[in-house]
C-alpha cells in the first residue's frame, strides 16, 4: 500500500530542559508567564496606615506552573490531543461505507491540527533569532525533519514496494511536515510580532493559498500557509485569553458545541468535502470553484477556532496522571506513523467485525493505549540523545 505523502499532523517537543515549557512540536521557546505586577507603595504616615488583611492572597494571572515548571494545562491538552491524533489515523481504513466514522474523523480533523499550531505559537511569542535560539531551533526541527523524512521514505519502499522513491527533503512525506512548517512558523514569528495587525494579514495569505496550483510540493506550502492562522493567533493570545476558557460557563458551553457540531458533521458527510480541514490543496484540486477557496478559508477557521476553544475550555488545569506524557508528544507523533502504515500494509484491518461498533471501539482504545507509551518520557530521551551528539557542535556556535 503507498504511504500517502500527506497526511494530518500532530506533534510536540521533546522533554524540555528543567524549568522550560516546550511547545509542539518544537522546544526551543520557553513559555512566558505573567506574573502579577505589584506596584510600589508610596510612603504613608505610621497613623494613617491600615492594617492588611491576614487572608485573601492575590489570584494568579496564569495556570500555576507545575513542579518542573512547565504549565501543566498545555502539558494536558497536547497529550490529549495527541491521543485525538492517533485515534483519527486508525480510524482512516473504516470510514469507507461508514458516515458515523467519517463524521467523528471529519470532527476531530477539523481541530486536532489548529490546537497544536495555536500552542506552538503561543509558546513562540518570545523567540528571537539569536544564534542560541537558532542553534536550538535547527536541533529541534530541523535535525528530526531530516532523519525521519529519511525513514519514512526507506518504509514507504518497503511498505508500498516501491524500491525506487526517491529520498527527497523538499517534499514532505506523511507526518513529517509539521517539523517542516514549524521551522518556517517560528523562523518569522519576529516578523509577525512586529505587525499591528498580523492575524488578518496570516487569514489573507492562506486564502490566496487555496487559489495557487497545487503542483509543486516544496515544503507541503500549501500547509504551511493554509495552517498558518492558527500559529499566528496563538502569537497573539495571552494568559488572560485561557482563563476566560476556564470559567464555569466555558466548560458548560463546550460539549454542546461538541455535540453539535458532530451533528453538523454527519449532515455534511455527503454534502462537502472533508479535505477541506486537511489544507493541503487549492480548492480547484478538491474539485470546488477558485473563488470557493477564500470562502472556505474563513469558514473553516471560523469553525476549527471554535472547536479548539470547546477542546481547551475541558482540558484539566491541574496536574494529572498524564501531564508528565504532554512534553513527549513530539517523538510520539513521529513514531506512531509507522505502527499506523504498518497496520494497514498487514492487513489488520480486513477483518468484518472491526468495522462494527464493537471493533471500531477495540481500535479506537488500541489507538490511545498505544501512543500513550510512546509519549513516555524514557522514549523522547532516549531519540533526544540519539539525535544530540550530531549536533552538539551547534551549541559552540
Amino acid at each position: 500500500m503507498l504511504l500517502p505523502t500527506r497526511a494530518t499532523p500532530a506533534t510536540e517537543a521533546t522533554a524540555a530542559p528543567e524549568g522550560r515549557q516546550d511547545c509542539l512540536p518544537s522546544a526551543e521557546a520557553g513559555e512566558r508567564r505573567a506574573q502579577p505586577q505589584t506596584p510600589v507603595p508610596l510612603p504613608v504616615p505610621a497613623s494613617t496606615r491600615t492594617p492588611a488583611p491576614a487572608s485573601a492572597p492575590a489570584p494568579a494571572l496564569a495556570p500555576a506552573p507545575g513542579r518542573t515548571g512547565r504549565d501543566p494545562f498545555l502539558d494536558n491538552a497536547k497529550y490529549l490531543a495527541i491521543v485525538l491524533v492517533a485515534v483519527g489515523h486508525a480510524w482512516e481504513p473504516l470510514r469507507e461505507g461508514s458516515r458515523t466514522i467519517t463524521a467523528l474523523y471529519t470532527l476531530v480533523y477539523a481541530f486536532h491540527m489548529p490546537v497544536f499550531a495555536l500552542i506552538a505559537g503561543y509558546l513562540s511569542r518570545d523567540f528571537e533569532a539569536t544564534p542560541r535560539k537558532l542553534a536550538g531551533l535547527l536541533k529541534r526541527t530541523v535535525l528530526p525533519y531530516v532523519v525521519f523524512e529519511t525513514a519514512y521514505t526507506c518504509f514507504t519502499r518497503w511498505s508500498s514496494e516501491d524500491p525506487d522513491r526517491p529520498i527527497t527533503l523538499l517534499d514532505p512525506l506523511y507526518l513529517t511536515w509539521f517539523l517542516a512548517a514549524l521551522f518556517i512558523w517560528r523562523l518569522t514569528s519576529p516578523l509577525w510580532r512586529t505587525l499591528r495587525h498580523p492575524l488578518p494579514l496570516a487569514l489573507t495569505i492562506a486564502a490566496l493559498a487555496t487559489l495557487s496550483p497545487t503542483d509543486g510540493n516544496d515544503l507541503d506550502l500549501q500547509r504551511v500557509l493554509q495552517f498558518l492562522p492558527y500559529f499566528v493567533l496563538g502569537l497573539c493570545l495571552r494568559p488572560e485569553h485561557f482563563r476566560l476558557l476556564h470559567r464555569r460557563e466555558a466548560r458548560l458551553l463546550a460539549a454542546p458545541l461538541f455535540a453539535c457540531a458532530l451533528l453538523l458533521a454527519y449532515w455534511a458527510v455527503p454534502r462537502m468535502n472533508y479535505a477541506w480541514f486537511f489544507h493541503n490543496d487549492s480548492a480547484t484540486a478538491l474539485g470546488a470553484p477558485a473563488w470557493s477557496g477564500p470562502i472556505m478559508t474563513l469558514a473553516t477557521f471560523g469553525c476549527s477556532v471554535l472547536l479548539t476553544a470547546a477542546f481547551l475550555a475541558l482540558v484539566p488545569r491541574d496536574r494529572r496522571w498524564f501531564t508528565t506524557l504532554g512534553a513527549g508528544t513530539l517523538y510520539a507523533y513521529l513514531l506512531h506513523g509507522f505502527i499506523a502504515q504498518a497496520a494497514e500494509h498487514w492487513g489488520w484491518y480486513t477483518s468484518p467485525w472491526l468495522h462494527h461498533p464493537t471493533g471500531v471501539a477495540t481500535i479506537t482504545l488500541l489507538a490511545a493505549a498505544v501512543i500513550t507509551p510512546l509519549c513516555a518520557p524514557p522514549v523522547a530521551q532516549t531519540l533526544s540523545r540519539a539525535l544530540k551528539h550530531p549536533t552538539s557542535w551547534l551549541s559552540r556556535h
